[in-house]
């Protein structure tokens, strides 16, 4: 299986850091065994038209307004071709509905000019569509096509941190810090785990630590709670 782009080798995590990683990961496979994106979609440009709206929105807003639109816009060819003022208003329900119509636009006619109307198999050429970064490219390439990535978004960061495995805020630094971690294989089950434990239990507000099956395992960085005793 590919994986995606990493940066430049560093120093290796220390071992009782990948332990942990490893008894988190077990804990995570028990709690969701069926860890999968809660977007839904039917073909790769679907999920990459549902990625790109995600953005700073739910998942839940995402799937009431993508029937519609792909009813109106069934692939690149046709959302390509529309104006983004005809794009709006299937979508304003969702944030920044205005800028993603016209990034939903371009991106869709950027498809049908460089890759023949379908989402293309590689990491580089999802980021240079316009409103794709790397979080949907990673999204986008695990789902569909089995690459080996972990997508960061608010959640998976937010876990990151409080479990002690990277202290950055970038998102990129955030994906580095957790491939060291974690073997390329499990990459996709993790980001997805991830972020349903992040909306169910370890909410960014009032984290459910007293019924996290993590909370052993968890250092609670960043939280004003005191941690279980070792052992």
């Amino acid at each position: 299986m590919p994986a995606a782009p990493k940066s430049a080798a560093l120093q290796p995590p220390p071992a009782p850091l990948l332990r942990r990683a490893g008894e988190v990961l077990a804990q995570l496979k028990t709690a969701y065994p069926g860890a999968r994106t809660e977007l839904e979609y039917r073909n790769p440009f679907e999920l990459l038209i549902a990625t790109v709206l995600s953005a700073q929105a739910t998942d839940k807003s995402v799937n009431a307004a993508t029937p519609a639109l792909f009813a109106a816009y069934p692939d690149a060819a046709a959302l390509g071709a529309a104006s983004s003022e005809d794009v709006e208003p299937l979508i304003k329900s969702i944030g920044l509905y205005r800028t993603k119509a016209k990034n939903l636009v371009a991106l869709s006619a950027l498809l049908v000019e460089r890759h023949g109307g379908e989402v293309p198999n590689d990491f580089e050429a999802v980021v240079a569509l316009p409103g794709a970064g790397r979080k949907t490219a990673n999204v986008v390439l695990s789902n569909a096509y089995g690459l080996a990535a972990i997508a960061v978004d608010t959640h998976v960061g937010r876990l990151a941190r409080r479990l002690g495995f990277s202290v950055q805020t970038n998102p990129d630094k955030v994906e580095r810090d957790l491939q060291a971690l974690f073997p390329s294989e499990e990459w996709v089950f993790l980001h997805h785990a991830l972020i349903l434990h992040g909306r169910r239990v370890c909410t960014a507000r009032a984290p459910l630590c007293p019924a996290c099956t993590l909370s052993a395992l968890c250092p609670k960085v960043g939280l004003d709670l005191v941690p279980p005793e070792a052992g």
